[in-house]
């Protein structure tokens, strides 16, 4: 990384990423940490959480085919106001749910969610491309998505700490992001402007931000166009591995709960220990690819290489399940997590490396949206499974996701050999 005299400007437009996506997942995490409660408050079945599950799930993948071109459209400045102002109004309608249609209402309440946090992945990943070069953006994206990890270890200390194990007090927690929404709105529209017209960015740091990127016309690239596009499927192929941080993070603690028999009250050390590993695995992945860029290896052979690594770390969580001691399935669990992150990481700035900075929330939008339908499919077996073969399916949900990424980097290999850098309009740039 580049600090000196070029300025950090950047980094302060990075800081508001990355509590937007902390709020992002506090809103995604408190479900998963109550299902256990919710689940006997309101006598859902496995089948009927599920379905709520799916819900957000269906939106956010709609939202993903959409929200990513509109993004490309209006800016990242607007694009990413409208987003988190949709989902923090639905976060906090989860709390006016009436007991007496719970499961239709967290259904509707799930699907708003969905639609409006589809945006921040998009915006964000945008705003990275823009605000960093090439060297610098798997360690700055390994930044701001470690802040997924601290939204879900937020999740649990606050619930735990306002809800009882009978379920009172529930919907509290979901009124808290709307003030911590408001605020980030503010700060964000008073800070935010591209860096190529913004006031407080030096030209060093400018000409430092566009050092390894070329001059990009400003005609949109419909999200069309991208399809036919291998490089598009093989950065699908690294979302589909999403379906296993979503089983870690809705499913968890129903896990934990029925192998060990954690209840509220209990579950937020393991989620500490969980996602505290996840966050070391987004530095680590950001700065192991960034330190072999720097070290004269191709960006093809350092994200790749670091992904490889990742998917052999992620391989034992395939034994939690049987597993007896707790600890030890809550550090596998951990170590699986933190392969996914650093996975993840790299996984996204495979589009920035490869796509024009105008069609980054595009292809971002419809890759992790072939992820969100791969999720619906595995949480709807996985209710079905566990209400008719008791536990069984959680066997299979980790054999799946411990070999999972070490499967779909070969495919991502052969969809995208080189990685070759594509121009304006969507051709691969000779030489590069």
């Amino acid at each position: 990384m580049t600090f000196s005299k070029k300025g950090m400007y950047r980094y302060r437009i990075l800081a508001l990423v990355f509590l937007a996506t902390t709020i992002n997942y506090f809103d995604r995490s408190i479900l998963g940490v109550m299902a256990p409660t919710l689940q006997k408050l309101f006598s859902w079945t496995n089948s009927d959480y599920a379905s709520i599950v799916v819900a957000f799930k269906i939106a956010y993948g709609l939202g993903l085919l959409f929200v990513g071109g509109l993004i490309d459209r209006w800016g990242t400045r607007i694009g990413y106001t409208v987003s988190i102002a949709v989902w923090s109004v639905f976060g906090m309608l989860h709390a006016i749910v009436s007991p007496a249609f719970s499961l239709l209402g967290f259904k509707i309440v799930r699907f708003g969610l969905g639609i409006g946090e589809s945006g921040n992945f998009p915006a964000a990943i945008k705003t990275v491309a823009e605000w960093f070069p090439k060297k610098d953006r798997a360690f700055a994206t390994g930044i701001f998505d470690a802040s997924t990890s601290i939204g879900a270890i937020l999740a649990p200390f606050v619930v735990g700490a306002i809800v009882t194990v009978d379920g009172k007090n529930w919907q509290i927690p979901f009124l808290f992001t709307g003030v911590l929404s408001a605020i980030w709105i503010f700060l964000w529209l008073k800070t935010y402007h591209p860096p190529h017209v913004h006031p407080k960015v030096s030209k060093a740091e400018l000409e430092y931000i566009t050092s390894d990127s070329a001059e990009e016309n400003e005609e949109k690239i419909p999200w069309v166009k991208i399809l036919p596009k291998r490089e598009t499927w093989a950065f699908a192929l690294t979302t589909v591995t999403d379906a296993v941080w979503w089983f870690y993070l809705f499913w968890g603690a129903k896990f934990l709960t029925e192998q060990f028999g954690m209840d509220i009250s209990s579950i937020g050390l393991p989620f500490l220990i969980i996602f505290l590993m996840a966050d070391a695995g987004s530095l680590l992945g950001g700065l192991a690819s960034g330190a072999l860029i720097r070290k004269g290896w191709s960006i093809n052979k350092a994200r790749k290489i670091t992904m490889l690594v990742c998917a052999i770390i992620i391989l034992p969580v395939s034994f939690v399940p049987v597993l007896a001691n707790q600890w030890l399935a809550v550090f596998l669990i951990g170590l699986g997590a933190a392969g996914h992150q650093s996975w993840s990481i790299n996984g996204y700035t495979l589009v920035s490396d490869v796509f024009p900075k105008k069609a980054v929330a595009s292809v971002t939008g419809v890759g992790k949206m072939v992820g969100v339908v791969v999720a619906i499919l595995a949480d709807l077996a996985l209710g079905a499974v566990l209400d008719t073969a008791n536990n069984s399916g959680y066997f299979w949900a980790f054999v799946i996701a411990g070999v999972s990424y070490i499967t779909f980097l070969g495919f991502i290999h052969l969809l995208m050999p080189k990685m070759t850098p594509l121009d304006g309009t969507l051709q691969h740039i000779e030489g590069a």
